[in-house]
């Protein structure tokens, strides 16, 4: 299944894409996607529902996160074996975890947002793990297991901030508009294996980032595993699992978004995200 979020910000509310890519109402149905829609059972009584029987939103209707509700997001940095060589870093011999905050996430085509002082606003195409079931101190069968589907995140970042004001990743990180994710969360089902999954990243039309999650060091189950040692997962809870090469900071020179620029981005079978990079107010 691909579910989703639709509708002003604030206000969206969940649907699910049908066959020939059309939205369909699930309002009906649940409240969102959200809490114990994202369960096993929840996701069960999903797919029960035929799409077609569920009222069909006509016109264009814009893309919310696919997630609602998100307790906790999670980034795992340096985890593609070939973007750390980009950036001289060695390849770490545990996952490297920061935290966005949750008022970062924006839905996949919404604008991104320079923060006042930004110099070196940077793109990270990335597969976000989003949890199902609440696990603690899981061993790596019981991770996959919990994962409920994943989609696409860019991993919006702000280089100066992040590197360059006491190394305090948060700062860079989790801006305002720094997330966003979707236009879908595909169940882990139709997923199937996300070891092999092409990713790709364009500015202005000109192609960065075109790799595969087959560079990935720590695959997903490995990390919901490895956070759970860390601290309890929930369901909603997403993981940004890391970027290919291809970034801004591993340009050479550096190259760095600015407003005006257009972002588009994409993962096989998780669809594209659009963005445009627009100055804070």
């Amino acid at each position: 299944m691909k579910l989703l979020r639709f509708g002003p910000k604030g206000a969206e509310r969940p649907g699910m894409l049908d066959a020939d890519g059309a939205i369909r109402d699930l309002s009906a149905h649940v409240a969102d996607i959200a809490d114990d829609v994202l369960t096993p059972a929840g996701l069960a009584r999903l797919a029960t529902i035929d799409p077609a029987c569920l009222p069909l939103v006509e016109g264009g209707v814009r893309y919310g996160p696919c997630v609602g509700h998100v307790g906790k997001f999670i980034c795992i940095g340096l985890n593609y074996s070939d973007h750390a060589e980009e950036t001289g870093a060695s390849v770490p011999s545990e996952p490297v975890m920061f935290m966005k905050a949750t008022s970062a996430l924006s839905g996949p085509n919404d604008p991104i947002i320079q923060p006042r002082g930004s110099t070196k606003l940077d793109w990270e195409v990335e597969l976000a793990v989003v949890i199902g079931n609440r696990v603690a101190y899981a061993d790596e069968k019981e991770a996959a297991a919990a994962i409920a589907g994943y989609c696409i995140c860019n991993d919006v970042s702000e280089r100066a901030f992040q590197l360059e004001r006491q190394g305090q990743w948060a700062k860079g990180k989790g801006c305002d508009s720094f997330g966003p994710i979707g236009p879908w969360l595909v169940t882990a089902d139709e997923v199937g294996d996300a070891s092999d999954l092409a990713m790709w990243l364009e500015v202005n039309g000109r192609r960065f980032q075109d790799g595969s999650t087959r560079t990935m060091i720590y695959k997903p189950a490995f990390l919901v595993s490895y956070i759970s040692q860390f601290m309890s997962l929930q369901p909603g809870d997403i993981i940004s699992t890391g970027t290919p090469a291809g970034v801004g900071l591993g340009q050479s020179p550096p190259l760095y978004l600015n407003p005006g620029d257009t972002v588009e981005l994409g993962i096989a079978g998780l669809g594209t995200q659009r963005q445009a990079v627009v100055a804070a107010r």
